[in-house]
C-alpha cells in the first residue's frame, strides 16, 4: 500500500521569476535540512529545453519510536536525485525526486509543475504530487503515515523558502520571518505529537500476515 498525496498551489509571481527563484531556493531559513546541493548533469536539447540533475544531501531525523528497530550507527543523511525540465515554449517546470538510501524503511517520490497560469499570466500554478511506501514488515503503515505527516510539514517549509528566494530576487527584506518562525515551531510541536502517537502504536505486537 502507498501512501499519495496531492496539492495545488497559485504562486503570485511571474513563471520566469518562480523559475529564477527555483534554482536560488537554497540556502534559506526555512530549509536548514538541506545540507547540500550539486549539479551532476545538465543538458541544452535541440528544442531549447534544459535537462538537469541535482544531487542533495539532507538531514534524515529518525523518530524516536523507530530509533529501537533500527541500528545507532544508521546514517542521518539522506541522498536525493532531483531530475528537471524547463521547457521556455510551454513555461512549464517539471521536477522528479526520489530518495537513494533508506529505501527499505522509506520511499519517498515527488513530481512538481510549475506552470505558467493560462489566466492570470503573472501567476504561476504549482501541482505536487508525492508517493510514499515503506518495506518494513509490520511497520509499514505507521512509517508510511509519519512519512506522510513529515512530507505536508516539509512541503510547507518548501513554500517558504521558494517565497524567501522570490523576495531575495526581487530585492525585498523578508519582514515575514519572525512569524513564520514562530508558526514553524507550532508546526513541529504537531508533529512531536503525532510521533508520539505512532510509538504507542508501534508497540503493539502485530499478528503475523496469514495467506489461504
Amino acid at each position: 500500500m502507498v501512501k499519495y498525496f496531492s496539492s495545488n498551489a497559485d504562486i503570485k509571481n511571474r513563471w520566469d521569476h518562480v523559475v529564477s527563484a527555483f534554482w536560488q531556493r537554497y540556502p534559506n531559513p526555512f530549509s536548514t535540512h538541506v545540507l547540500t546541493e550539486d549539479v551532476v548533469y545538465r543538458e541544452v536539447t535541440a528544442d531549447h529545453r534544459l535537462l538537469s540533475r541535482r544531487l542533495l544531501t539532507k538531514t534524515n531525523r529518525m523518530p524516536r519510536w523507530a530509533e529501537k528497530f533500527f541500528p545507532s550507527n544508521m546514517s542521518r543523511s539522506v541522498y536525493i536525485i532531483e531530475d528537471s525540465v524547463v521547457d521556455p515554449v510551454t513555461k512549464s517546470l517539471t521536477t522528479y525526486t526520489w530518495n537513494l538510501n533508506h529505501t527499505t524503511l522509506m520511499s519517498v517520490e515527488e513530481r512538481c509543475v510549475f506552470q505558467e497560469s493560462e489566466e492570470q499570466p503573472a501567476s504561476t500554478q504549482l501541482r505536487r504530487e508525492a508517493w510514499i511506501s515503506s518495506n518494513v514488515y509490520g511497520f509499514s503503515r505507521p512509517i508510511q503515515e509519519f512519512g506522510l505527516a513529515r512530507f505536508k510539514s516539509n512541503q510547507v517549509k518548501a513554500m517558504k523558502g521558494l517565497e524567501h528566494a522570490l523576495l531575495n530576487l526581487h530585492g525585498e527584506a523578508p519582514q515575514r520571518l519572525l512569524r513564520d518562525t514562530v508558526k514553524d515551531a507550532s508546526g513541529k510541536a504537531k508533529e512531536a505529537a503525532f510521533a508520539k502517537t505512532l510509538a504507542s502504536a508501534a508497540a503493539v505486537p502485530q499478528k503475523p500476515q496469514q495467506y489461504v
